[in-house]
């Protein structure tokens, strides 16, 4: 056998750099200007993405041939597994970890997640978004229901629009969720018996401390270590996250905390912080929570259509056999809601004394809630069909596995964690402390839309409204939760002229983070939203970047993990009222400033936009 050299030296293949690169679809030069470079880069983006793909599937034939025919009576230390994920760490030159995780993440591709490896394939999502499905998917292998998540989660990815790490991790959890939520609740209960405070010691003299506790008490902890770390003056010569690492301590051993500037303590107010005083002064923390009022009441009967094992993975059973047919091939009826009233809810958990931590802080959690509980929001009508097909073939055996789902149960969104239980949901609500706030009267009167002294300011129902329907910034790829960024007027808000647009309403506001309401503001990036034609009850978002080329918004929002905010209306806001009077003709009239013409600008693109959306392109030629 002949010896082939691998690695930064071999010879034996031909480098990509001399592969034709007109063949790829590549330039031949990267000389190229900025419009052009960016069409390149996102072609290259979607060649990563297949060329990934090629990579596990390469990798899932290696464990058919080296690891399953051994898997059931290999009991050596040094396992097929383990010696086939060596055999690529050793070509590939990387760590015996790293091959593990290729090779288990190509097998869950071919076995779990096939029409996600497909999504893979195509470019419709990047490599740096298959290890969170993966990961978040590991428990319904083996499960009944694994191709109906399988197919869930693909039918998502497929939806126009953009992905970030927080929207994928809370999309890929409602989609498992929905489909086992007593393993759900099941693990949630374990896990809480298994929390536990670990150290571990690292290099250079340094230590971490880990502590696993339920997600509402560590957002809690994160708000007070956070706030503490803040006051400091500007001249603090630590990193943010060195001053949090400081603030957690102190608020742990009760020890002092301070500015390390090297101004005398006359010259900075923040050199010595009372740990007693901030707490006592300090406002409360609010975690805001998310949910629909059918969740706070329960898990509800499933309907007849869901209580059969629809997967491809296994058959009906017996005693189902005669009926499963004609229920599977019936098309879903949407699902009635439960509650005639949205609710949203503020939860204040009681006070907790601890030894060494900051006692005197009240920690509260708002929620806003919708109306109903909608199980099959993503539609897997067809999947559903093409399963009860090959379900149907044979009707003597059974399914050994649990089939169909007996009961539907809600979710809840908590910023800065995701999505939680509904069971999870029901135990912040079941607190002594806890205030639920319905967002709206459960009748058809529209809710007001601002405040009546002002009508630039939102109402605090349309304010819990944004956000809840956000849940993040919604500039593409940002995870920062809506609840922590500011509510921005899409189209720029004419406080001189209210009739030319930027008016305070639900389509006319989007949460955004500070960073990116100053890169709208401020930069030549102009962004839309705009009612889905064929769905006016959700919205599209677009953001046009300096160079003209149009990006879409999230591709998934609080409607789809709340159907029931789409039963909220808000009244029409004024138009007149509370702005300054208009200048009469005697007046002399100024020329516009920079600020009025760059918005005049914005509307002007927007507009051209919107027409080429509506206007189909003129191919004809140019008459000469």
């Amino acid at each position: 056998m002949a010896g082939v050299q691998v690695g930064a030296g071999a010879t034996s293949t031909v480098p990509w750099a001399a592969l034709d690169h007109a063949a790829l679809g590549l330039p031949a030069t990267c000389d190229l200007p900025a419009p052009q470079a960016l069409d390149a880069l996102v072609h290259a983006t979607a060649g990563v993405a297949y060329l990934k793909w090629f990579e596990y599937q390469l990798a899932a034939a290696m464990h058919a041939e080296l690891v399953e025919p051994f898997e059931d009576e290999d009991r050596r230390e040094l396992d097929a597994h383990t010696r086939c994920a060596a055999t690529i760490a050793t070509t590939m030159s990387i760590t015996q970890g790293a091959a593990r995780t290729l090779l288990t993440d190509a097998v869950a591709l071919r076995d779990r997640l096939p029409l996600v490896a497909e999504c893979l394939r195509d470019g419709v999502v990047t490599p740096h978004h298959i290890r969170t499905i993966v990961s978040r998917t590991e428990l319904i292998e083996g499960q009944c229901y694994a191709a109906l998540v399988d197919a869930d989660i693909a039918r998502a990815l497929r939806r126009p629009g953009s992905w970030s790490p927080a929207r994928m991790e809370a999309m890929v959890d409602m989609m498992v969720d929905r489909r086992d939520p007593d393993a759900v609740r099941a693990r949630r209960e374990k896990a809480k018996r298994n929390r536990e405070f670990t150290v571990e010691m690292g290099r250079d003299g340094l230590a971490s401390a880990t502590d696993t506790r339920p997600a509402e008490d560590i957002v809690a902890l994160h708000a007070s270590v956070t706030r503490l770390a803040a006051q400091v003056c500007l001249k603090d010569t630590r990193s943010k996250a060195a001053r949090a690492s400081d603030a957690h301590y102190a608020l742990i051993t009760q020890t002092k905390f301070g500015c390390d500037c090297d101004r005398p303590i006359t010259d900075c107010r923040y050199k010595n912080i009372d740990l007693t005083t901030f707490a006592a002064t300090a406002p409360r923390i609010v975690i805001h929570l998310v949910t629909d009022t059918t969740t706070l009441t329960g898990p509800v009967p499933a309907p007849e259509n869901e209580r059969v094992c629809r997967s491809p993975q296994h058959l009906p059973r017996p005693d189902l056999a005669v009926d499963t047919s004609a229920s599977v091939t019936t098309e879903p009826s949407a699902a009635e809601p439960v509650a005639s009233e949205p609710a949203a809810a503020e939860t204040v958990a009681p006070e907790t004394v601890a030894q060494g931590t900051v006692a005197t802080e009240p920690v509260a959690s708002e929620t806003a809630a919708a109306q109903s509980v909608s199980p099959d929001r993503v539609d897997v009508s067809a999947d559903r069909d093409a399963a009860a097909s090959d379900a149907a073939v044979d009707h003597t055996r059974g399914c050994e596995e649990p089939v169909g789902l007996d009961f539907v149960d809600g979710v809840g969104f908590l910023p800065g964690i995701g999505i939680i239980s509904g069971a999870h949901v029901r135990d912040l609500a079941a607190d002594p402390g806890t205030i639920i706030r319905p967002l709206g009267d459960g009748t058809d009167t529209p809710l007001p839309a601002t405040q009546p002294s002002n009508p630039y300011r939102p109402s605090a129902a349309l304010d819990a409204y944004i956000r809840a329907r956000d849940l993040f910034c919604t500039w593409p790829g940002c995870n920062r939760p809506a609840w922590d960024g500011d509510l921005d007027h899409i189209t720029e808000y004419d406080h001189t002229h209210p009739e030319r647009g930027g008016r305070t309403n639900a389509t006319g506001l989007g949460a955004k983070c500070r960073f990116h309401h100053l890169l709208k503001t401020f930069a030549d990036f102009v962004d839309d939203q705009y009612p889905d034609p064929t769905d006016p009850s959700r919205l599209i978002r677009t953001i046009t970047i300096p160079d003209g080329r149009t990006v879409l918004g999230p591709a998934f929002t609080g409607h789809d993990v709340h159907p029931g905010l789409d039963a909220i209306v808000f009244g029409d806001p004024p138009t007149e009222n509370g702005h300054r009077p208009r200048p009469t003709p005697v007046e002399r009239l100024r020329p516009a400033p920079r600020t009025e013409q760059k918005h005049a600008r914005r509307r002007q693109e927007r507009n051209r936009n919107r027409l080429r959306r509506v206007l189909p392109p003129d191919d004809t030629p140019p008459p000469f």
